[in-house]
């Protein structure tokens, strides 16, 4: 498959055929669809990526290094069935994305805690760090839209700009809070907000679609923190006192019941238009099958 493209970076039209350095073409995207249930889901994995973190950290005894390694081993072994599989599996993807955000959380971590590592400093590397993957991943594949998520290479820009967005995140959201000084709920709303004006901006102002969600998807992970550390620590310290032992379990259940939802119903699941021949709607663009060849709007 080949890949012509033209217009601006992420209203790119880009015009698929047979055959493509980048390896085979699945008929399946490996993410899934971007719809409510994927922004619920996504701030509950960041939720527990930062309660899980703390957790782990004070309980299993292993010190911050040990629980990095651990989880990061662990990481490694749910992204090789990931990358295994042909199509999207809700399961094994959000597993993914929930370990991602508790070894983005501890990469932020261990620059600040174990190497001391200014909040600055962390948050300039991560998003230079986030720039580079994007860039590099945009030079190669003439799009950063996740509905074209359906080769190696794709998948693997692709996981590598969600790590560095939970790394950025953690960091971006811990200089806010420090030099703000902010409570837990305070800050929630603050990035809730950040969050609400990306999205009037996509939908009054025709802000780039591609370039909203990431931004989105940044600001996901300073908000699931702010929650799950209002939730979880003690009223002392302006939280609420659930503990992270009752805070994780509880976003977990919630996880676990909505991605059993979505892979009995595929409510998330984005088909191939190419093999369907079906038009893909206003959340993915638009797409015709016609002689082994589809054009798309990414985004």
């Amino acid at each position: 498959m080949t890949a012509e493209t033209s217009g601006p970076p992420g209203l790119t039209e880009t015009r698929y055929s047979r055959g493509t350095a980048t390896g085979p073409r699945l008929r399946w995207n490996k993410v899934p669809e971007v719809t409510l249930y994927f922004w619920v889901i996504k701030v509950l994995c960041t939720t527990v990526g930062e309660t899980a973190a703390d957790l782990l950290n004070s309980n299993l005894g292993l010190g911050l290094t040990g629980v990095s390694l651990l989880m990061s081993a662990l990481l490694a072994v749910v992204l090789v069935a990931q990358f295994r599989t042909s199509a999207y599996r809700p399961g094994i993807y959000w597993t993914a994305v929930a370990l991602i955000s508790v070894v983005g959380t501890l990469i932020s971590d261990n620059l600040t805690d174990n190497l001391g590592v200014p909040l600055e400093t962390s948050t300039a590397v991560f998003a230079v760090a986030l720039a580079i993957v994007f860039a590099v991943w945009y030079r190669t594949e003439r799009t950063l839209s996740i509905h074209s998520v359906d080769t190696v290479r794709r998948e693997t820009f692709y996981w590598l700009a969600v790590l560095f967005t939970f790394a950025l995140g953690t960091a971006a959201g811990d200089l806010v809070a420090e030099r703000l000084g902010l409570g837990y709920w305070v800050s929630a709303l603050l990035f809730a907000l950040a969050i609400g004006a990306v999205a009037m901006g996509r939908f009054t102002m025709g802000l780039n679609a591609v370039g909203s969600f990431w931004i989105a998807y940044i600001l996901t992970r300073p908000l699931g923190a702010s929650m799950g550390d209002y939730l979880s620590q003690p009223t002392a310290d302006g939280g609420l006192g659930f503990g992270t032992v009752i805070t994780s379990v509880l976003f977990l259940a919630v996880i676990l019941g909505l991605v059993v939802y979505l892979t009995v119903t595929r409510r998330d699941v984005i088909e191939d238009p190419v093999e369907s021949g079906t038009e893909v709607g206003s959340g993915s663009g638009s797409a015709s099958g016609r002689n082994g060849e589809v054009t798309r709007r990414a985004g």
